[in-house]
């Protein structure tokens, strides 16, 4: 139990910093590396609390993709960050905004959490997910997510689609020498003009 919270407490105070590096840090690219470490920190946070599967997917999904994926959009965009913050005063007050309603959510969560029913006098609710012994953590996962949460497990996946979208349409530029598929104008263009027989005279090469 002793190397248990000690491990925790490791894992945990390392996520905290990375977390704080990762909207301190001046290079975007610093940031998403910290994302990295920090993804990695809570993936041994649920191995401790026996959901290897969400540890996996959390290194598969978040790491091996969405990270990287941040990174590519990072190096490729080329963001001026002298610019970016010039902006800092102009949207101070909307981000002031949301680290307050964070904050509440925050106190709500950990008001809740110290406050349990047992506390509060409250007769305690059966739990909605099986002992580990009756299913092991995907079940009950699955069982959970597509049952009592998935309109909100289909809301996540829109959001990720738009986040996507978005980094593709920020990606996509016009850049002098580049060419760039024109679907449309592929699939106006005529049919008799799709192929052309060029006739080689023999021996007199391309």
């Amino acid at each position: 139990m002793v190397i248990e919270a000690l491990v925790f407490y490791v894992f945990a105070a390392i996520a905290v910093l990375c977390g704080v590096m990762v909207i301190s840090a001046r290079n975007p690219v610093h940031s998403v590396l910290y994302l990295i470490l920090a993804f990695f920190n809570a993936a041994g946070l649920f191995v401790l609390q026996g959901a290897e599967f969400l540890a996996m997917l959390l290194v598969i999904v978040y790491v091996g993709a969405v990270a990287v994926l941040f990174l590519f959009v990072v190096m490729m965009l080329d963001v001026d960050v002298k610019k970016l913050r010039s902006g800092v005063v102009r949207y101070m007050g909307i981000g002031m905004t949301l680290g307050a309603v964070l904050f509440a959510e925050m106190v709500v969560a950990i008001g809740y959490w110290y406050f349990t029913p047992e506390k509060l006098g409250i007769p305690e609710k059966v739990s909605a997910t099986p002992a580990i012994s009756d299913a092991h953590n995907t079940e009950a996962l699955g069982n959970l997510i597509y049952t009592n949460y998935v309109y909100l497990f289909q809301g996540a996946g829109m959001v990720l689609l738009v986040a996507m979208v978005g980094a593709i349409v920020l990606t996509l530029r016009e850049r002098e020498g580049v060419k760039r598929q024109r679907i449309a104008k592929q699939v106006a263009q005529p049919s008799a003009e799709e192929v052309k027989v060029v006739k080689v005279q023999t021996g007199g090469g391309i």
